[in-house]
């Protein structure tokens, strides 16, 4: 099991682009690795969306998760989130 500690820092930036804790478990637990600067790693996942965001629609919305892990213990540094098209054509 692998505990988690969530700043201050990533809570006010999931909420201020359009995320939630569920959304940014499921990126820990399903998204794939991409590159990040050491020691941090950092995961994403591409998510439906078909919703507006600050008036505009997209089709799509991609959750990065920048975190440290040591152990069984991840910390949770920042939230990024885009808005727009991923998927496969």
């Amino acid at each position: 099991m692998i505990n988690e500690n969530i700043i201050e820092h990533a809570l006010e930036r999931m909420m201020q682009r359009g995320t939630d804790l569920h959304e940014i478990r499921q990126v820990l637990k399903e998204g794939k690795e991409v590159e990040a600067r050491f020691p941090r790693k950092a995961k994403e996942k591409v998510f439906k969306y078909n919703r507006n965001w600050q008036g505009k629609s997209y089709p799509e919305k991609k959750v990065k998760v920048i975190y440290i892990r040591e152990d069984d213990f991840l910390t949770i540094i920042t939230v990024y989130v885009y808005y727009g098209k991923w998927g496969e054509k």
